[in-house]
């Protein structure tokens, strides 16, 4: 059978909305013309959201500390105990955060932080109380990372962690921690991170308690093809079982140290990639393009070839360098240069909000 026949077959599966294989779509990585998976991902989108609005959201990323035992090789964020640039934010720092970023329109936060050593499991569980004491907003945040190292801290199951941060306060939960979940990627970039399988089940009991969220893959450094699919799969097998992920967000591995090894990839590659995420994530109904890491003219190439939401803006962020919107106002012109209509979204796909110009 030929390689055109082959191809045309799977788009044939495709536009009927049937599911690829990890096989058929590594396949299309290999040997599809990117644009014929833009056409088919922005089809796609179009039958699950419509084709006239693309949304975004508002937030701020409160670092809560810098500190981090894990020593992730692309990470320049980190810092260990006793260093002169360590810090761990008081309440009434993480107040005033909160407080500003309400000044530019937030009504949801994303806590995140390092892998701390010496932060007690009371740190996080009063901060949160004391946030919804004070503010009217949602709180998303704690990675499968964060969890697996407060549990093993305080040396009792995740699930009660969960328990705990939820009865606290907690809303949602993001996909970070993930970047390849593949035990021989993990090995070389991150060796000391919670396991494939460690990340899937500390999700999987997330959404079992009712705190749901995105998920990501972050790709351009050591991977395999192959690996991105294996990722791929893993992360369908996991919603087919919980339906937990409101959201997918491809993004690009950023050079944070000089000895991290990172591939180029070609804005033609991400655009195909983030494509095939739309195709082969049939039970995830939304697609983020990152901004704040692949700039504003790949998000609005982006929102025509599968994504429908560009994320920013991000009121403030530490760990990566953001090339994305500064405010709402960007966010929307952005959207609307793209040719869409801007709605306003929570972190949790539930409710949005018409742009009134």
């Amino acid at each position: 059978m030929s390689e055109a026949m082959n191809l045309e077959q799977i788009y044939q599966k495709l536009r009927q909305d049937q599911r690829i294989s990890s096989e058929e779509g590594l396949f299309l990585l290999r040997k599809a013309p990117w644009l014929e998976i833009a056409q088919l991902a922005n089809e796609k989108r179009a039958r699950l959201v419509g084709s006239e609005v693309a949304s975004y959201t508002v937030f701020p990323i409160v670092n809560y500390t810098n500190v981090c035992t894990i020593d992730c090789s692309f990470c320049s964020f980190k810092k260990d105990v006793g260093d002169k640039k360590a810090y761990v934010l008081d309440k009434d720092s993480v107040f005033a955060k909160i407080a500003y970023a309400q000044t530019r329109g937030a009504d949801q936060i994303f806590l995140q932080g390092g892998v701390h050593p010496g932060l007690p499991v009371e740190y996080y569980t009063t901060l949160m109380r004391d946030i919804k004491s004070r503010f009217d907003v949602h709180i998303r945040g704690f990675s499968p990372v964060e969890l697996k190292h407060i549990a093993d801290q305080e040396q009792v199951e995740v699930s009660e962690v969960i328990r705990a941060f939820k009865a606290a306060g907690l809303d949602s939960v993001p996909g970070a921690g993930a970047e390849i979940l593949v035990e021989r990627v993990r090995k070389i970039l991150a060796p000391k991170k919670c396991t494939t399988q460690e990340w899937a089940d500390i999700m999987k009991e997330c959404h079992r308690q009712g705190l749901f969220g995105s998920a990501n893959i972050v790709f351009g450094s050591v991977e395999t093809d192959e690996e991105i699919f294996e990722h791929l799969q893993l992360i369908r097998d996991i919603q087919d079982e919980t339906k937990g992920f409101n959201t997918f967000i491809p993004w690009t591995f950023q050079a944070q140290t000089k000895d991290f090894l990172v591939k180029k990839i070609a804005p033609h590659l991400y655009l195909k990639i983030l494509g095939l995420c739309r195709l082969f994530l049939d039970n995830i109904q939304n697609i983020e393009v990152s901004v704040m890491v692949l700039g504003k003219d790949i998000g609005k190439l982006a929102l025509h070839m599968g994504a429908n939401d560009i994320s920013s803006p991000v009121i403030e962020e530490n760990v990566l360098r953001s090339y994305g919107v500064k405010s709402e106002e960007e966010s929307q012109k952005l959207i609307t240069e793209a040719g869409f209509k801007p709605l306003r979204r929570d972190f949790n796909y539930s409710t949005f909000q018409e742009v009134v110009s």
